[in-house]
């Protein structure tokens, strides 16, 4: 087994810098040195919810190889590249065959806290020196990106672009993002970018300069009903990337004829009322990471239109004030951490 550095979840809900084992290169791995780690929220639930057994967070991170495994032909050590939340799938199911792996009938495997389809083990993410992954799901990350903004395309950017894209965001389209956090200022850059004539939902006025800095035409108050009933029917597709449970009925009304709400924060159970998708034939969907294609798409159209994620970059010894601050929506809008300071072995 190969070592390497990284941090693991303790007893106490916390993370320390433990020696944690990588396998040995297979054919088709490669080894990638980590730079730079997203901080997502799906991390610190993970910690939240981790209740035994080894863990360590991360999967939104580039980085570049180090070596190769012997019938890998995409990547050569020094390439840089970028690793996103999933690392493996059956590929032979309807949805693989596709190019969605984030669909995978059996279930992808996880950068972390997945099983590995060869030996069993426990995946672990992307706060280490070192991660090894299956050159497929690798990506090279295009030149002219910043790798440190660049790493959380690989959850947040995804997440978001794939609906984008399926639903036709472009010109002549109105796109709604609601929440502007890490997942909705990357939906507002996209958006924008495609063409849409583009606004953003917020419960206060207080992000309007933010929204106007993303390129967004306008800002709409959730919580000013005159604006709603003035916004009514208006969406071709409305982005929800709220995280936490909410009202879809809202947002539902603001959504055009035959148009769509996608709903890509919040995951747990709702309820949603018939007449609210009744009136209007109005569409509620949602939408889960990115298969490889649309993840490839993704990181060229960023580079050749110089969208990365708004970061706060921090040394990954200061991970815990991360995830604190991050639990209080204390960001603008996506925590990186830079993982040159960890020992490589």
């Amino acid at each position: 087994m190969r070592t390497t550095v990284g941090w693991q979840a303790d007893d106490e809900g916390g993370l320390r810098r433990v020696a944690i084992e990588r396998r040995e290169l297979r054919a088709d791995d490669v080894a990638v040195r980590v730079d730079y780690c997203g901080v997502c929220h799906t991390d610190l639930h993970a910690l939240r919810s981790h209740t035994g057994g080894p863990l360590v967070p991360g999967h939104e991170f580039t980085g570049v190889v180090t070596e190769v495994g012997s019938a890998v032909t995409r990547f050569a050590a020094g390439a840089a590249v970028a690793v996103g939340n999933i690392v493996d799938s059956c590929g032979a199911c309807a949805m693989c065959r596709r190019g969605q792996e984030n669909f995978c009938y059996e279930f992808p495997t996880l950068t972390y806290g997945g099983t590995d389809r060869h030996d069993g083990s426990t995946t672990l993410g992307g706060y280490s020196r070192e991660y090894v992954v299956r050159e497929g799901f690798a990506y090279p990350l295009p030149a002219g990106l910043d790798p440190a903004a660049a790493a959380p395309l690989l959850c947040a950017g995804v997440t978001v672009w794939e609906p984008l894209r399926a639903l036709k965001a472009g010109p002549g389209r109105r796109v709604a993002v609601a929440g502007l956090g890490g997942l909705g200022h990357l939906a507002v850059k996209f958006a924008v970018a495609l063409g849409a004539e583009t606004t953003v939902i917020s419960r206060t006025p207080d992000k309007a300069e933010d929204a106007r800095r993303l390129g967004a035409h306008e800002l709409l108050v959730s919580t000013d009903e005159a604006q709603l009933e003035a916004a009514r029917d208006r969406f071709d597709v409305v982005i929800d990337t709220i995280a936490v449970p909410h009202e879809l009925g809202p947002y539902l009304r603001l959504v055009a004829l035959d148009g769509t709400l996608s709903q890509v924060g919040y995951l747990g159970p709702v309820t949603v009322e018939t007449m609210d998708l009744l009136a209007g034939r109005k569409n509620l969907g949602s939408a889960g990471s990115g298969g490889r294609p649309a993840t490839a798409e993704m990181l060229e159209f960023c580079a050749g239109h110089g969208i990365a994620a708004d970061i706060e970059l921090l040394p990954s010894a200061r991970v815990h004030e991360a995830l604190d601050r991050l639990g209080r929506n204390d960001v603008r809008y996506r925590f990186v951490l830079d993982l040159s300071d960890l020992p490589a072995r």
